[in-house]
């Protein structure tokens, strides 16, 4: 017969059953709840406060720099103002055991 089978293996699925409880426990909602909410600041930050749109250099190792510049630039930044209205060490969902 010429038809072929497909396998999952088990180890894969169990890894993937613990992943999923993992991520849908209070614990992991809070997780991504918070890291979901501060990505999407950042990306609305350099986009629109500081009007960057494209990369202004050409080639991986270039635009790599850049990236590296302006998330430097962005965290810089945010600390500068976290200090000015004295929030250091403030999460949006306290965080008591790091996963």
């Amino acid at each position: 017969s010429n038809s072929k089978g497909f396998e999952v293996a088990k180890v894969f699925q169990q890894e993937r059953q613990e992943d999923l409880a993992r991520i849908t426990s209070e614990h992991g909602i809070e997780l991504r709840v918070n890291r979901s909410i501060q990505a999407e600041g950042a990306f609305a930050d350099v986009k629109a406060d500081r009007n960057y749109r494209r990369f202004l250099t050409k080639g991986h190792v270039n635009v790599e720099a850049e990236t590296i510049l302006l998330a430097m630039a962005h965290n810089i930044f945010k600390l500068h103002c976290k200090i000015q209205a004295q929030r250091l060490g403030v999460h949006l969902i306290q965080i008591t055991v790091a996963a």
